[in-house]
Parts: structure tokens; C-alpha cells; sequence
């Protein structure tokens, strides 16, 4: 599995980088229903289905923009959404971007967070590792203990609630907390 692999790595977005600390991972089409691409490419989630090292950027709860790095073969989505990470480079500029946080650990510490840091634009979507302003540096030592679990605000799917799809580093305070997803009732007609 990629995610764990993941964590440690340096993902550069021009003047800032950040060393992530927890990612999400997202199976393809008809076998996850947490993920954009469970019924299918469309128009939103085109880069899902791209080359592996694509960026597929989209935007949560019309306000947060999130970034997911694209792990499997060409057609296949599947990917990895960014979801926490310590400011290793360009910290001021991360501050200027995020003038709300109360310190460094909270600059990036969340999905939606980490796009603000790092200057995720929605035009951003489709790019690739490596092109550009993006780049992706594996780490070269182990990052220390793994931690596995639910991923967070995914319920309600048959079965994906008991998949341990969430890895981050144990007690790196840069991680997110956790939250289990509400459960939606649906009110008679």
C-alpha cells in the first residue's frame, strides 16, 4: 500500500513545503463509495482516472481546497488525499496564507488547511508531480510508528467504515483529529 509509504515525504508547492503526517487513502470506481470516482469518471473527477503522480484538486464543502495525489494506473482511480503535514519550508509565507492559526502545528494540520498553505488552486487540478510548481521528495529514513484507522467524515458505506484507510504518524502533533462521520437521517417525505 502507498499511504504509509507516503508519510515522511516532502510535497513542495513552489515557496512552501510540507512534510506530510497523514494521508487518506481512496479506492476506484464500484469499489469504494467514500471516494469522488465510485460511480465513474466525470467531468469533476477526470484526474482520478489518470496516470498515477496526477493531482486531483477539488473543493469541500464549497470552501476548502483539497489535494489528492493519484497512486494507481492509468483508468484506475485510486489515490491518496493529503490530509496533515508540518511546514518544513517557507513558514512565513504559510503564516501569511493562513493568518488564523494559532501556531506553526496548525498551519497545515487538516486537508482543507494544507491546500490553504500550500496555495492549492482548483486550476491546479490534472497537474503532475514533478511539473511545475509540484514536487514530491520520499523520505529517506522510516518516519517511526505507523498508526492505521478510519478515515475521517467516511461513514455510511457498506463495509468502508471497518477499512483502516487513514495512516499517520504516531503522536505527531501535526496530525488531525480524528471525527467520526454523522450519520445522515433521511426525514419521511
Amino acid at each position: 500500500m502507498v499511504g504509509p509509504r507516503l508519510l515522511g515525504s516532502v510535497f513542495r508547492v513552489g515557496e512552501v513545503a510540507v512534510r506530510l503526517t497523514e494521508v487518506e487513502a481512496y479506492h476506484g470506481q464500484g469499489q469504494d463509495p467514500g471516494s469522488h470516482a465510485h460511480r465513474g469518471p466525470t467531468d469533476r473527477n477526470a484526474s482520478m482516472f489518470r496516470q498515477g503522480g496526477t493531482l486531483y484538486v477539488y473543493l469541500s464543502y464549497g470552501i476548502h481546497r483539497c489535494v489528492n495525489i493519484v497512486c494507481g494506473p492509468e483508468g484506475y482511480a485510486c489515490g491518496l488525499l493529503l490530509r496533515a503535514g508540518e511546514v518544513v519550508d517557507g513558514a512565513e509565507v504559510a503564516r501569511g496564507r493562513r493568518p488564523t492559526a494559532r501556531s506553526d502545528v496548525e498551519l497545515a494540520r487538516g486537508p482543507g488547511r494544507l491546500g490553504s498553505a500550500l496555495d492549492i488552486r482548483l486550476d491546479d487540478d490534472g497537474s503532475r508531480l514533478g511539473e511545475g510548481r509540484f514536487s514530491l521528495t520520499l523520505p529517506t529514513s522510516p518516519v517511526g510508528t505507523v498508526v492505521a484507522g478510519p478515515r475521517v467524515g467516511v461513514s455510511g458505506h457498506a463495509g468502508t467504515d471497518a477499512f483502516a484507510w487513514r495512516f499517520s504518524i504516531a503522536d505527531d502533533p501535526t496530525v488531525s483529529a480524528y471525527r467520526a462521520a454523522a450519520r445522515r437521517v433521511r426525514r419521511p417525505s
